[in-house]
């Protein structure tokens, strides 16, 4: 039978994005969890037990290759597509003063990220919320009250923000290059772990969270 390719992609990537999505793969493999394969994390695969690991490093003169492969006895049924990992959805709605806005809602009610401004029309507000589909996984965490400054190189073109409001409350902010609020997480927490926490699941269920358009 003649091997069959369920999916496959080549990207040029940053040390960081391509980091970001190791570590999403590490945490599924960790936990015994299906193995997202792609970045929306619609193809899943769930590796046996003990799988094969094979790591091969090449020169071929002009270029190095860097090949990490994991091999395991099993067929189609351990894998699954079009998935919907994520336990978020993305609402898109217009507010009371006809503005467009989004919000990003997990499955257990809670409301994780919004939009922090409104759009003048529903096409802006999605590429806002592109824009933080996009830019949340591969964002780096700055701590704002220890006066840390973000690192230089990076697969992201936003960082996240951690900061104490005037009501001691610790919230975090996705801020973009160009220096606009891309996101925000509409509530204050009671301690700088929250707030990390927050920004965390956020992170985790961004990619896959699918768009509902009121």
């Amino acid at each position: 039978m003649s091997d069959e390719t369920v999916y496959e992609s080549e990207t040029k990537r940053s040390r960081r994005a391509i980091a970001t999505y190791l570590r999403r793969i590490a945490r599924a493999l960790g936990r015994g969890e299906p193995v997202p394969v792609d970045d929306k994390q619609s193809v899943t695969v769930r590796p046996a037990a003990e799988p094969e690991l094979e790591v091969e490093l090449e020169d071929d003169g002009q270029k190095l290759s860097l090949e990490i492969e994991l091999e395991w006895d099993g067929d189609v049924a351990d894998v699954e597509t079009d998935v919907v990992a994520s336990k978020a959805r993305f609402e898109l709605y217009e507010d009371s003063a006809e503005q467009y806005r989004w919000r990003l809602v997990h499955r257990n009610g809670n409301i994780i990220a919004d939009s922090s401004e409104g759009y003048a029309s529903k096409q802006k507000a999605e590429q806002g919320l592109e824009s933080v589909r996009n830019n949340a996984p591969g964002a780096y965490i700055v701590d704002t009250s220890k006066d840390e400054e973000p690192l230089a190189e990076g697969g992201s073109k936003a960082t996240f923000e951690l900061f104490s409001d005037n009501a001691d409350k610790w919230r975090w902010r996705l801020v973009h290059d160009n220096g606009n609020i891309i996101a925000d997480g509409g509530q204050g927490y009671s301690s700088k772990q929250k707030a990390k926490q927050g920004l965390e699941s956020v992170r985790s269920n961004v990619t896959g969270a699918p768009v509902e358009r009121a």
